[in-house]
């Protein structure tokens, strides 16, 4: 059973791999076309100029975060994972 305390542990975690998910998509968007999508949507400078390398790490970033979307759909629980 999940006490309140753990369950808004779990609801925090959530939110924070919401945020990991989408910075790192934005990452794949700039790796990939040079596209800054938060900038579009919140103001600021869209076409980001980068070296190669630059552009490398900003793509497997945002591969990695196409990986992690998957730990959105598991139901478990941190502590429930350890046992």
């Amino acid at each position: 059973m999940v006490d309140r305390t753990e369950k808004g542990g779990f609801r925090l975690s959530r939110v924070a791999l919401i945020l990991v998910i989408v910075g790192a998509l934005n990452w794949l968007l700039i790796g990939l076309f040079q596209w800054d999508l938060v900038a579009s949507l919140f103001g600021g400078e869209t076409i980001r100029e980068s070296s190669g390398l630059s552009r490398l790490i900003y793509a497997l970033v945002g591969l990695a975060g196409l990986y992690s979307i998957r730990f959105l759909f598991e139901n478990r629980t941190p502590a429930e994972n350890a046992e």
